[in-house]
């Protein structure tokens, strides 16, 4: 029998509307990284708001109307990682978070991307996206706010700082359990083919 993860039929088609969503997100990473960089907090808290919103609505309405698409698979996780990697570094350089911070997430994606590689050579093309990473990323794009509100004496900052940094923490232990989770599903999905290989 088969262990390899099961996922939604995926089309072809380019002109969608979460395709749209996320090539959108894509184009507003440059400006957000902008904006943060030069201390432009207002536009930056917009721009990362509304990716938020739409990593939501794009992954809502593909599973609604069985839009699922190759490249939505593609776009989605490189606008996700693009978010976190500029705001993490943006976030580090006016040192309202510490850089081991940084550090701990670019290993977390060092340590996947080395995976999906050893993945491949075994026949595997991509490992599923499961609702522990999804939960990592949502609690991370929704921390990187608070945090940037947090920055100051305002009674505002005192409230957003706890709950950005609840969200970081969460989002960083998630960020790591799904990747040894991915690992876990690997060896299993190895072992597999080398007990079953014709089932594969």
């Amino acid at each position: 029998m088969t262990t390899t993860p099961v996922e939604p039929e995926r089309s072809d088609r380019v002109w969608t509307i979460p395709n749209l969503l996320s090539m959108l997100r894509l184009v507003g990473v440059p400006i957000f990284l902008w904006a943060i960089l030069t201390k432009h907090d207002t536009l930056a808290l917009v721009v990362l708001m509304l990716s938020g919103i739409s990593d939501y609505l794009d992954g809502k309405i593909a599973r609604k109307f069985n839009l699922i698409s190759n490249l939505g698979a593609l776009l989605d996780p490189i606008a996700d990682r693009l978010y976190i990697l500029s705001t993490l570094l943006g976030l580090a350089w006016r040192e309202i978070i510490p850089w081991w911070l940084v550090g701990v997430l670019i290993a977390r994606e060092v340590f996947l991307t080395l995976l999906l590689l050893y993945a491949r050579t075994k026949g595997l093309r991509e490992m599923p996206v499961h609702f522990v990473g999804k939960a990592a990323t949502f609690n991370l794009l929704y921390a990187f706010p608070c945090l940037l509100l947090a920055d100051g004496d305002s009674t505002l900052a005192q409230i957003a700082r706890p709950i950005g940094w609840g969200f970081a923490w969460w989002g960083i232990v998630l960020y790591w359990v799904a990747g040894l989770m991915y690992a876990v599903q690997l060896r299993r999905y190895v072992r597999a083919a080398t007990l079953h290989p014709t089932a594969t």
